[in-house]
């Protein structure tokens, strides 16, 4: 294991005003997104509306590394050219999703525990060989009446852990994604104590099991109200909670957070990263506050582009305005007004 390499590779992640694009939607999500534009989910259309981000003219400016799915990474552009190939040209790391789904815990069906790990470090290793170099794993922690239990969190933050270690033995620098739901009505101080007590458990798990964590990344929900909440909290106050949570429970020697979009729209989620970044800045934090963001930077170009040829440049712009402003509020310099800048692009 060359701890050098991986630490390089993840400090690169989270290089200053950059962070990465999650275009690793299993078969099932992208066709629920192909479905909202009436598009059908075939191989060619997937391929055609992931290629026409990862071609967007300059979007390295603000995209470190995209996260690829097992189909995409063995996949040809248009004109033949590997996808891999298209990204690393222009300065982009690929990365690759490696777990396989959720399962229901035995005994607490309402939980959900993430499997993949039977014949993981084969995959990593194939992997690696089709250029990959940093993989993700996501775990799911739910908040609701009684959840998450103890044993919820035990089980996924020892896959986590599990998942990190083969990652570093096969030289991809690990993604530890333990998504805290966003689904509920739970408020902000519940969200505070189900991400503390997961993160805290995920370190442990990550420590006992040999994870250098210089070499990782972590892919958290920001702490939140529920969707459903009667009165959600401010992206002042998600911040604050956010960062204090952090600070209880992250080890300094982690090099960077990229967080999740997490069913948040668009501008809401680049408000809030804005908002924790600003925080951030004031009382002072050791890693990095970057993004990984799917649906907070695919939204506006999805619908742009609509499965239409000639709405690919159109799609083009959507995409590298919101990577720009998610840029922004990387760096806590987003403001509002941004939102309009889109026709001068």
């Amino acid at each position: 294991m060359d701890i050098q390499k991986l630490t390089t590779t993840a400090q690169a992640l989270v290089a200053p005003g950059k962070g990465i694009l999650a275009a690793d939607e299993s078969g099932g999500t992208i066709k629920r997104r192909f479905d909202s534009i009436n598009v059908e989910s075939t191989e060619d259309n997937r391929r055609d509306y992931r290629e026409m981000l990862f071609r967007t003219k300059g979007a390295s400016e603000f995209i470190s590394g995209i996260i690829l799915f097992d189909e995409t990474i063995r996949q040809n552009g248009a004109d033949g050219t590997p996808l891999v190939k298209v990204l690393v040209d222009q300065g982009i790391i690929p990365g690759i999703k490696v777990d396989k789904g959720t399962q229901p815990i035995p005994g607490s069906p309402t939980e959900l525990m993430t499997e993949g790990l039977d014949g993981l470090l084969a995959r990593l290793q194939e992997y690696a060989e089709l250029g990959a170099r940093f993989a993700k794993w996501r775990a799911v922690i739910t908040i609701g009446d009684g959840i998450p239990t103890d044993r919820c969190i035990e089980i996924n933050a020892h896959a986590l852990a599990r998942y990190a270690a083969l990652s570093q033995e096969a030289g991809l620098v690990p993604i530890v994604e333990p998504e805290v739901l966003l689904d509920g009505d739970h408020t902000i101080d519940r969200c505070f104590e189900a991400s503390e007590a997961t993160l805290k458990e995920t370190f442990a798990q990550l420590v006992r099991q040999g994870v250098a964590l210089d070499g990782i990344l972590l892919k958290p929900s920001m702490v939140t109200s529920g969707n459903k909440a009667a009165n959600r909290a401010s992206p002042g106050e998600v911040a604050e909670k956010t960062v204090e949570c952090f600070r209880r429970s992250i080890p300094a020697a982690l090099p960077g957070v990229v967080f999740l979009s997490g069913g948040q729209g668009d501008e809401e989620a680049t408000v809030n990263l804005n908002a924790i970044n600003q925080r951030a800045a004031v009382v002072g934090v050791p890693w990095q506050y970057s993004f990984s963001f799917g649906r907070g930077l695919q939204g506006a170009p999805l619908k742009a582009w609509s499965g239409q040829a000639a709405n690919v440049e159109r799609a083009k712009q959507a995409f590298y305005h919101r990577a720009k402003l998610t840029s922004a509020a990387r760096q806590g310099k987003y403001v509002p007004s941004m939102e309009k800048e889109l026709s001068a692009v």
